[in-house]
């Protein structure tokens, strides 16, 4: 059975099914995190005294971390083009470079994570630290959904790429949305909790 619009663009909207279907969940995953950071702004103006992030968090880290994340997108963007100039090698390279870069990021995190608990710092220690550890928590539970996924589509979604191109093409392009938006979380996360 062939399903309809994978590769062409549905005349209703304009996207085929796989866009339109990323759109909408990126929608429902901006409602999921602009309630936590409405649920932030709500703690943070409510409370009497709230600890300034950079005497608490490690900023150097954290900034090692957007560094991190950036440029894969940026490695996620030129696996996408290497693929529409058929060139296989260079989307798998640059495919494999994101995965190593999100993993840095996971090493990082892990360090930042371990170096509170040392210092007795947990969620239920303040509403600071118990936002803090939520939301960079779920971000991390979605940087390892990516992982799992662009590895998928580094090592045995090479068959589709033979079988058909267009539709891995478009697959990747998916995969990249995604990780623009998990990207993009990070960027409002830093300043929210590191810098502010």
């Amino acid at each position: 059975m062939d399903i309809p619009f994978t590769v062409k663009e549905r005349p209703d909207t304009g996207l085929y099914n796989g866009k339109l279907g990323i759109w909408l969940f990126l929608a429902s995953e901006v409602m999921l995190f602009g309630g936590l950071f409405s649920a932030y702004v709500f703690l943070r103006t409510g409370a009497e005294s709230w600890p300034v992030g950079s005497d608490i968090l490690n900023v150097p880290m954290a900034t090692l971390n957007t560094m991190f994340l950036i440029t894969s997108s940026v490695t996620m963007v030129m696996s996408w083009a290497s693929l529409k100039l058929n060139d296989f090698g260079k989307f798998k390279m640059y495919l494999g470079f994101t995965i190593l870069l999100a993993f840095g990021f996971l090493v990082v995190k892990y360090f930042e994570y371990t170096a509170k608990f040392e210092h007795h710092l947990y969620p239920s220690t303040n509403n600071f630290l118990g936002i803090y550890f939520t939301m960079t928590g779920l971000h991390v539970l979605h940087v390892v959904g990516g992982i799992i996924v662009i590895f998928y589509f580094l090592v045995p979604g090479n068959k589709m790429w033979q079988s058909d191109p267009d539709r891995f093409v478009n697959r990747i392009e998916i995969v990249g949305l995604y990780w623009h938006f998990v990207d993009l979380v990070w960027i409002f996360l830093f300043p929210v909790f590191y810098l502010l």
